[in-house]
């Protein structure tokens, strides 16, 4: 009998060792807290360390926390001097990533921002600061294109952005629905910018039929 999505995922994270106390701890904390079950994958969140570490990122920009899973696979992937910034609407949310963050011993370099991540990025451009190295947005897909346009200008040439759940279960090719619709205009958004190289994949396993996009700043 052919193994399903979630048996290989299983076993990839096994033969790959993508777990630790830690990390299980946060998605503990995070199921505790009754948030939902969003978070990326361990597999997807070691591909987030893993591009940090390839891209040679100091400062990163993330769009939609959550729990703080996805925050502290980016924040193991960044050199001792690294910081991130991360945008996240619920206050309560904020409130468990933050104690996950700090639990997993990144509270000094990981700055949680609560609010509409729209103002959140119009603030973040009128303090100025070093450009960001690395964006990942996984908020609300109806708003991606805009947060694509918003993260461009807190970027610099070279700077790698990774958009989330952008085929959500194919639904992207017709955009029936808010979230498929907006994952679609994002994706047309990457694909014909004049500041950006972009392409996307689909991916399957634990979290079912979905995809990311990855884009790099010229």
């Amino acid at each position: 009998m052919a193994s399903s999505w979630a048996d290989v995922d299983r076993f990839l994270e096994g033969v790959l060792d993508v777990h630790d106390t830690v990390l299980d701890e946060v998605l503990a904390a995070n199921r505790a807290a009754a948030l939902p079950a969003i978070d990326v994958s361990p597999l997807q969140g070691r591909l987030l360390m893993l591009l940090a570490r390839l891209s040679g990122a100091r400062r990163v920009l993330e769009v939609g926390t959550l729990g703080g899973y996805s925050t502290v696979w980016l924040a193991r992937g960044l050199p001792e001097e690294g910081r991130i910034v991360t945008l996240e609407l619920s206050p309560r949310h904020a409130e468990v990533a933050a104690a996950n963050v700090a639990g997993a011993g990144f509270a000094d370099r990981v700055e949680i921002r609560v609010g509409p991540a729209l103002d959140s990025l119009a603030r973040l451009r009128e303090e100025g600061g070093d450009p960001f190295d690395l964006v990942f947005l996984d908020a609300d897909k109806p708003n991606n294109p805009r947060y694509i346009e918003a993260a461009l200008a807190l970027c610099r040439p070279g700077s790698v952005l990774v958009v989330d759940n952008v085929v959500r279960g194919g639904g992207v090719v017709d955009g029936a629905d808010p979230a498929s619709a907006g994952s679609r205009e994002a994706l047309q958004v990457l694909g014909g910018h004049p500041r950006l190289d972009a392409t996307a994949l689909q991916t399957v396993g634990s979290k079912g039929w979905d995809g990311f996009a990855v884009a790099v700043v010229r």
